[in-house]
């Protein structure tokens, strides 16, 4: 129980930090409408609080041991394991998080298609989209991206320090594109997902929404034909046509009739095609 006890600690740690300082660059950013801004985000920002509670703190530990036994079933060659060690060691963190974000893209995709949408919707359901919607994810979500996400890293024997470090980047930075910026990061956001091109991803259009669904470098959207430019369309309306939930909505919505519905359509139509 220690063990989670400091796994709780270290998590609402980390999210203290991090609502220092998004909620410091949001007052430089909003200055005097920073409290209509509150105003405006406080029911959304009370569930997607109650969602990270849920899934960070009170499942942890059932997430924490089913992870660890997935990935325990994961043996890398030990040819492998050595391959990494005469290696650079930045070179080797960068190819880390690209192959990181190379499964979470396809994990992410996947979630957009009707049969897993049910436990996605949940994420895009905020319109006033800011840091901490990173967080809103049903626990079912939440438990697919920890269950897939570093399965390649283990499978290729990558180190642990590796795992780690990029972890702890792409969680910064899965903050930082989901914060409440026009920021395009210009030149730099050719190559690094930026919040401008997450926030089109978050775009209350069923078309559009399919884009960008990388959380750090833009690279596999681009090889695989999803990213599109966020310029025109800075500041757009986030959310989804089924609307938003408080905690306990947010939880019932995989089991709605609506997702059920549209499942099954979607398995009939590839049946018939």
């Amino acid at each position: 129980m220690e063990m989670f006890a400091d796994h709780a600690m270290g998590m609402l740690t980390t999210v203290g930090v991090m609502a220092v300082v998004f909620g410091l660059l949001a007052l430089a950013m909003k200055r005097a409408a920073i409290v209509q801004a509150m105003h405006g985000m406080r029911g959304e920002f009370a569930t997607n609080l109650g969602m990270a509670i849920i899934n960070l703190i009170l499942l942890a530990p059932l997430f924490t041991l089913s992870q660890g036994t997935l990935h325990g079933l994961l043996g890398a060659p030990a040819s492998f394991v050595a391959f990494w060690d005469g290696m650079n060691e930045l070179l080797v963190l960068v190819l880390a998080i690209l192959v990181y974000d190379f499964v979470a893209y396809w994990r992410h995709r996947l979630e957009h298609h009707p049969l897993l949408w049910r436990i996605h919707a949940t994420h895009h359901a905020d319109t006033q989209l800011h840091w901490l919607s990173l967080l809103r994810k049903h626990p079912l979500a939440h438990f697919l991206a920890m269950a897939l996400d570093l399965t390649l890293l283990l499978l290729l024997g990558f180190p642990a320090w590796a795992v780690g470090l990029a972890s702890l980047i792409r969680s910064f930075w899965g903050y930082f594109i989901h914060a409440d910026v026009p920021w395009t990061l210009g030149l730099a956001g050719r190559w690094l997902m930026s919040p401008a091109a997450h926030r089109l991803h978050h775009i209350r259009d069923e078309e559009l929404m399919g884009s960008n669904y990388a959380n750090t470098v833009t690279l596999w959207d681009r090889l695989f034909g999803t990213y599109v430019d966020p310029a025109p369309y800075l500041g757009c309306e986030t959310g989804i046509a089924e609307g938003t939930r408080g905690l306990l909505g947010e939880l019932a919505r995989p089991w709605e009739k609506r997702y059920r519905r549209s499942a099954k359509a979607a398995a009939e139509h590839k049946a018939v095609a």
